[in-house]
């Protein structure tokens, strides 16, 4: 505490303490006169016998309510204050982070336990809502203000901006926890649509807000893949309060998938991915179960962290894992397959075990990824049309060696013919080389169905568009984790004539393949279509002459024809995401349940049977069935056709669970020990004198009460 005026105070006490106790030594002059009785005057007289000098002070309340008032007043003279640690600035965005990772149990509690990460930051949230400042009527500040925004793979708005701590404390405790992956880019770009535009001119300037700045708190482990594109503004500041600790260790399955021979499409495998990030190895037990019966048990061993640089000694123990940049430690990772025959639909679980005991795991801290989920359709050979305009012997000879059950030539005019005869849905994939119909009245590229497109582009809203002929070009890269590109060399490839292309994400494109002058080949979707679209001219080319274009026919018609239903793009999700799919035409009341026995929730479908379901918010096996006809590989159950969806986390940012003490954005790097204060001085002296006022206010009841009692 310190003093601004300490001398004037000093002087004013000297002068006023004691001529306040000289009034109570002081004795009156009074005339004498003479009374019948001085009974009633008993109290009076009580009050008064202090005046008389050099007599001994009695105790007396008065005296000492007006040394209290007069002493708080003299203090007040001396204009005491404090400095104090406070907020930079008085407005604050509070984001939580609610994602899959936050259910981890690593931070102690006060009872010798552990608790979730969403508990730890709700209680650091609310002590941190509890430092926020208030205002008064003796405040030269204004009081601060916060809102509350709970993210996972979107933002949730909690609560307003409001200066009420009780609601503030009210929004946190109410958000819970999320499966779903984490993100924060959208998250921030919406915290900033709350604050108010600068204007320039009359016009607001994006990504510039106007007003005081504000502080983004961000409670969270700091797992977070799209932190680098997050932009809070250039005046705003960020505050990030790690969550969790760094030597948090996890065993957990990151990838998930099934395939079908080509040769026997009854042969099934499915793959499982592990990853561990505790220092030292880890051995579990892998178990599959088909259609609720146990059909396998493997034990593997998963690698411990690898070190991408020069690492300290003794990095096995996790007290030296936690003191290791966090760029040196990359999880390990292994893999288990099983194969079994299984011709028909199977409802396939996954899940890690502790090794001979046939029980969950033991010592791990994040439960989610210990067990993943696969619906797999039943097994078909595949139907495919190829529409030509001038034949190519190059692709009716690589099909031809396929494993299908049909497979018919066809010309643009009996394609069209096909169409409106309505036999186009006999076929689950349809080849275009070298021509595309024209979209039909409402701009819709394509019809329903499933299409390799090669040499074109197709007409209408598909995404990809012309933007030059470009020339001579090279592919350069391309997703190697897609289902139809996986195991292809596509760097000796070259195109004599490569278009330009500019493709739109808002429409449904995504680009596979890479050239020199741009996307190459794309894939396109929409609720009732899904397309693989080569962008150059295949004939023109060297890419018949390699085995990677045989390859990746095979690949892209089984992805298409199966509908992508046994890869991680097709009847597979992520927690709080969109399920597209399509249902056979007039499939009527439509609903979808978790299994085994959840509420069903009604879905509506289109007159194509396109259905949109979900977000599917947690993990599992979903069931959606329907009164009409059933796909090839959908069951019948009870009179209704059934479709099965598996919903699994298989994020391996989420499975990492070392808490990280850096936080990347767009602009900055928020490190979690750093805290945005500065100080503040807290004038007390208004509030003496408050005191003092309420001391006199009470002194002056005792009087009165004295004197007519």
């Amino acid at each position: 505490m310190t003093w601004l005026t300490p001398g004037i105070g000093l002087i004013a006490a000297a002068i006023a303490v004691p001529s306040l106790l000289i009034l109570y030594f002081l004795k009156l002059r009074r005339r004498d006169v003479e009374i019948s009785t001085t009974l009633l005057w008993r109290k009076a007289i009580q009050d008064l016998q202090a005046n008389a000098p050099f007599q001994r002070l009695r105790r007396n309340l008065l005296l000492f309510l007006q040394l209290l008032v007069l002493g708080a007043a003299l203090v007040a003279v001396a204009q005491p204050q404090s400095v104090t640690q406070r907020f930079e600035t008085q407005r604050h965005i509070i984001l939580i982070d609610r994602s899959a990772s936050m259910s981890t149990t690593d931070v102690p509690d006060d009872r010798g336990g552990t608790i979730s990460r969403l508990e730890q930051a709700r209680r650091a949230a609310k002590a941190m809502v509890d430092e926020l400042r208030e205002g008064g009527v003796f405040s030269k500040d204004e009081a601060d203000e916060a809102m509350v925004i709970a993210f996972d793979a979107g933002p949730q708005i909690v609560q307003q901006f409001t200066g009420d701590k009780a609601r503030l404390r009210a929004a946190i405790d109410s958000i819970t926890g999320a499966q779903t992956p984490t993100s924060i880019e959208a998250t921030m770009a919406a915290a900033i649509a709350h604050l108010p535009k600068r204007l320039v001119e009359g016009q607001a300037i994006e990504g510039l807000t106007a007003g005081q700045p504000v502080t983004m708190h961000v409670f969270s482990d700091g797992r977070i893949p799209d932190a680098t594109r997050a932009k809070p503004g250039p005046e705003n500041r960020v505050e990030y309060h790690m969550i969790g600790t760094k030597a948090a260790g996890n065993v957990g399955i990151t990838s998930l998938r099934a395939e079908r021979s080509f040769d026997n499409p009854a042969q099934l495998t499915v793959y499982a991915g592990i990853e561990n990030n505790e220092a030292m190895d880890r051995r579990v037990d892998a178990e599959i179960m088909v259609n609720g019966r146990v059909a396998g048990i493997k034990s593997v061993t998963v690698p411990g962290v690898k070190e991408d640089g020069p690492a300290p000694e003794g990095t096995a123990a996790p007290e030296a894992l936690a003191k290791m940049p966090e760029t040196w430690a990359r999880p390990g990772v292994a893999g288990v397959a099983f194969s079994m025959e299984e011709a028909g639909a199977a409802s396939i679980r996954v899940r890690l075990l502790s090794p001979g005991s046939g029980t969950m795991l033991e010592q791990d801290t994040f439960a989610l990824d210990n067990e993943g989920f696969l619906a797999v359709p039943a097994a078909k050979r595949l139907s495919v049309a190829v529409v030509s305009s001038a034949g190519n012997p190059f692709l009716e000879a690589a099909l031809s060696g396929l494993p299908l059950s049909r497979l018919s030539q066809f010309t643009p005019g009996t394609w069209e013919e096909t169409l409106r005869r309505g036999k186009a849905g006999e076929f689950d994939v349809v080849v275009l080389d070298g021509w595309v119909p024209e979209a039909d009245a409402a701009g819709n590229p394509l019809s329903p169905g499933r299409y390799l497109v090669l040499g074109e582009l197709p007409r209408g809203a598909s995404g990809i568009v012309r933007k030059g002929d470009g020339g001579v070009g090279v592919i350069i890269d391309w997703t190697r984790d897609h289902p139809a590109m996986k195991n292809l060399m596509l760097d000796d490839v070259q195109a004599g004539a490569m278009p330009v292309l500019e493709v739109s994400r808002e429409l449904g494109a995504t680009v596979l393949a890479k050239g020199d002058r741009g996307p190459a080949v794309v894939e396109m979707q929409t609720p009732a279509v899904r397309a693989i679209v080569v962008g150059f001219d295949v004939m023109k080319s060297t890419w018949p002459l390699r085995v990677s274009y045989v390859v990746f026919l095979a690949q892209a018609v089984q992805y298409l024809g199966d509908e992508g239903s046994v890869q991680e793009t097709g009847r597979q999700s992520q927690p709080g995401r969109e399920i597209r799919d399509r249902l056979p035409a007039g499939a009527q009341d439509v609903d979808v349940r978790k299994m085994p026995d959840g509420e069903r929730t009604p879905l509506i479908a289109g007159a194509d049977g396109s259905v949109i379901i979900g977000p599917l918010g947690t993990t599992g096996l979903y069931e959606v069935s329907w009164k009409g006809a059933a796909g090839p590989t959908d069951q019948i159950v009870s009179g209704r056709a059934v479709r099965l969806y598996a919903v699994n986390l298989n994020d391996s940012g989420e499975s990492d669970v070392r808490a990280a003490t850096r936080l990347p954005l767009a602009s900055d790097v928020a490190t979690a020990s750093l805290k945005t204060r500065t100080e503040g001085v807290r004038r007390l002296w208004p509030w003496l004198l408050l005191g003092a006022l309420l001391v006199l206010m009470v002194e002056w009841w005792v009087y009165n009460r004295k004197v007519y009692v």
